[in-house]
């Protein structure tokens, strides 16, 4: 199984896009975005490059891809208006069963852009599929982040080709849910991309009791789990402090000898927060 993270929030963009190659090429998550405000401050010239680079990578990788799964109907984990849809197999996210209203919209907009274009279309939540040796598995729908969350809900994907497991979970930030960690621990990955806490927003829009419901959860993956790779990023990360939020999850990851890194890390690469470092970016300007 080849995992390629082409766009995350430890590249520089908000996304969770990930290609995935087994006997059959997916791509999960085909979209890219930027924070409009940060610090009150408007993105980057810097952030504006990456957002170009990495969209056109994303692009490319849709284009040769047989697949597109979308977990929900945020622009960072889809593109409203893209041609690469065209003759596809997409699975997808029910836009009208467990969905909030902004989402709906954003949906029923989507729909009516792609039309008939894709090769063919299925509501993903819940459901179970097979192409080729190549197993997928969705979870039912789950909250975006903390219970009963008025950002909606999204589906976490699961892969399985010769005895290797990927699950992407975007969005359930933590995971903070039982449900949603009890459905991980379940499916037992083998590496598992994750959106962390949205540590950022602690004491107004996120509490200290969430964050560490989070930790907890982390921990119950790692040691009920055969996963060896946690790539956790996306909300997490960006809070330049986020190794600081998480290290009872760091310090048993070392202890089990597994790895907790991010997506830039698990590519080889240097993190560039520049969402978070934006602040300092437009200070050296």
């Amino acid at each position: 199984m080849k995992i390629v993270p082409l766009a995350f929030d430890s590249l520089g963009v908000r996304s969770t896009a990930t290609y995935v190659e087994t006997d059959v090429k997916i791509l999960i998550d085909p979209g890219v975005s930027l924070g409009s405000l940060r610090y009150g401050l408007p993105p980057s010239v810097k952030e504006i490059e990456r957002l170009k680079e990495l969209s056109e990578i994303v692009e490319e990788y849709a284009e040769k891809a047989f697949m597109l799964t979308i977990s929900h109907y945020h622009y960072d984990h889809y593109f409203p208006q893209a041609n690469f849809y065209k003759d596809k197999f997409l699975l997808l996210k029910n836009p009208k069963e467990n969905i909030n209203l902004s989402q709906k919209r954003r949906a029923s907009e989507f729909f009516d852009w792609i039309k008939d274009s894709p090769e063919r279309k299925e509501f993903a939540d819940g459901r179970n599929f097979k192409f080729k040796k190549t197993k997928i598995n969705f979870s039912p729908p789950v909250f975006h982040g903390e219970d009963r969350s008025k950002l909606g809900y999204v589906v976490m994907c699961s892969i399985s080709f010769q005895r290797k497991k990927l699950i992407h979970a975007t969005d359930v930030q933590g995971p903070q849910l039982d449900f949603t960690t009890n459905w991980i621990i379940d499916e037992n990955p083998d590496v598992l991309i994750l959106s962390g806490f949205p540590t950022l927003f602690l004491g107004y829009r996120a509490s200290k009791v969430g964050m560490e419901q989070s930790n907890k959860n982390l921990l119950k993956i790692l040691t009920q789990t055969k996963v060896n790779t946690i790539i956790l990023d996306h909300h997490l990360v960006r809070d330049k402090n986020y190794k600081d939020k998480i290290k009872p999850v760091l310090k048993e990851a070392e202890k089990l000898s597994k790895k907790v890194l991010t997506a830039a890390e698990f590519l080889g690469k240097v993190p560039e927060f520049l969402e978070a470092r934006r602040k300092e970016i437009y200070a050296k300007i």
